[in-house]
């Protein structure tokens, strides 16, 4: 298993119940092939450039371990998900 990061910046004009849905959907997508170690739900903050005309966005900070085909898999549906406008996967055993 291999220690991963994951940022991602949710819309922020979606629901709270949207917003926790989707944070829930990254959650069981993980725990379908890992584990799913702290969420960090860092809220509302500014953008450092506009996306898609919207200065601010939602943030969140998930660390996990999973095997090296999940991230592949889970980079797949977060481009396609509407509720989520970007995300960045990390591995944090690469030095």
């Amino acid at each position: 298993m291999t220690n991963y990061e994951l940022m991602f910046v949710i819309d922020p004009t979606l629901e709270d119940e949207k917003k926790a849905a989707t944070v829930e959907a990254v959650k069981g997508i993980i725990e379908a092939d890992g584990t799913v170690g702290e969420v960090d739900e860092w809220g509302l903050r500014k953008l450092a450039y506009p996306i898609q005309k919207k200065n601010e966005g939602y943030y969140v900070v998930v660390t996990f371990q999973a095997s090296p085909e999940l991230p592949k898999e889970l980079d797949r549906r977060l481009k396609i998900s509407d509720a989520v406008i970007r995300h960045m996967i990390i591995n944090k055993d690469v030095k």
